[in-house]
């Protein structure tokens, strides 16, 4: 008897020394939940029309950036991967928000193509915030988040929702609240917003009705606010977005199809950048023409690419890259007939309309403090220490926000 309780306490022993935490400091369960807030399209000025006084309240009583810098091309899907990995979009993968990869042969990718989005193929050059949590057993729940609808390396979040663009503001915050209500609440939760962006791109940045839907999502702000006092959560909020908004107008357009011999390149993407492939023997021919001097846009073989960018080194990346002047756009073809579009983004980083957002309040941070300008890389180090996993090697540094931490 004396040798089977021997042996119980020795496999307990053995099985306690065998889970090795994987925080820092304190364990999962002791942190406050961080929820990291995306709204899409949100320029830092907006902040300054009176039409966000949740969101400045939150920057009252927490931390809030002058500016925080996107990454290249200031791009949706790029820069939101960028920030739950600290890398730079040349070394986590999605070099864009429409690219092609030989490895992936007969595949595009494109943020309308679902099939695309939940292929893991795309994402595993990086691994995000939620999947390295879930490693080390802290719980995660995604409401919206580009890549969580996919099977990173194996691993999804917890919870995750399937995006519906349709969803209603209210019940994306709904479900937040939910997912807190649940005993075993997630350590680390996302949550997005595409009202901004939708109607600064219709409408343009400085249209009424962009103001009208600032207001509108600060409302779900003051919601999702008002459910965590209710619940006694003492949550620490990340809020940010990933790239500002310029105004564009049809008649500052570049239409590559004018400029370019026809069948001597494939259009892979445009916008703010275009993105062009030599059909096969017309590298040459395409060169001689893309590469001339143009008063609205710059090309480049995307090695010749300036190397603030940090960009042109992934194989996504397509051969030629152009990059419009500010508040012109890039197409390969006419207009939709009856399409709108008052606003762009995807331009060079230091454009100021590129400008994205950085507020945060809760425990960890101190209040009314303003941080200088800083690079969205810095937000994931930050993620990771507020939930106290060890951060993978990234492009990022924490000390670009350490001040703003108590």
């Amino acid at each position: 008897m004396a040798m089977r309780r021997w042996g119980i306490l020795l496999l307990l022993f053995v099985a306690g020394c065998s889970r090795t935490p994987p925080v820092e400091t304190a364990g999962p369960a002791m942190r406050p939940p961080l929820i990291l807030i995306s709204v899409d399209g949100l320029r830092p000025d907006y902040l300054d029309r009176g039409a966000t006084p949740n969101i400045n309240a939150l920057a009252a009583s927490g931390v809030r950036a002058k500016a925080m810098r996107p990454s290249f091309p200031s791009l949706t899907f790029p820069n939101h991967y960028t920030l739950v990995t600290g890398l730079r979009p040349d070394h986590h993968g999605i070099v864009n928000n429409n690219m092609e990869d030989a490895a992936i042969p007969g595949k595009a990718f494109a943020l309308s193509n679902r099939d695309a989005v939940i292929d893991r193929r795309w994402w595993d050059q990086a691994e995000p915030v939620w999947v390295t949590a879930e490693k080390a057993g802290v719980r995660t729940a995604t409401m919206f988040w580009p890549g969580s609808e996919a099977p990173i390396h194996g691993v999804r979040p917890a919870q995750w929702m399937v995006f519906d663009g349709k969803l209603p503001n209210q019940a994306r915050v709904a479900q937040i609240l939910s997912w807190l209500d649940q005993p075993q609440r997630p350590g680390f939760l996302t949550l997005y917003f595409d009202t901004v962006d939708h109607d600064g791109h219709e409408f343009g940045p400085d249209a009424p009705e962009t103001t009208a839907a600032m207001a509108e999502i600060d409302a779900r702000i003051g919601d999702l606010v008002a459910g965590l006092k209710a619940r006694g959560i003492a949550a620490n909020i990340v809020l940010v977005s990933d790239h500002g908004m310029i105004a564009v107008a049809p008649e500052r357009t570049v239409r590559i199809d004018q400029l370019l011999p026809a069948g001597s390149y494939r259009f892979i993407s445009g916008g703010a950048l275009a993105g062009l492939e030599p059909m096969p023997g017309q590298e040459a021919a395409l060169a001689a023409a893309v590469l001339k001097p143009n008063d609205h846009m710059q090309c480049a073989r995307k090695a010749s690419l300036p190397a603030r960018l940090h960009y042109g080194r992934n194989a996504r990346v397509p051969s030629f890259v152009c990059i419009a002047q500010p508040g012109w756009m890039i197409l390969g073809q006419p207009p939709r007939e009856g399409s709108r579009l008052g606003g762009m983004h995807g331009y060079d980083p230091d454009v100021p309309e590129m400008a994205a957002t950085f507020v945060a309040s809760g425990p960890a941070f101190k209040a009314s403090t303003v941080l200088p300008v800083f690079d969205n890389v810095d937000v994931y180090p930050l993620l990771m220490r507020l939930i106290g996993v060890k951060a993978l090697t990234s492009d990022g540094d924490i000390a670009g926000v350490k001040a703003g931490l108590k």
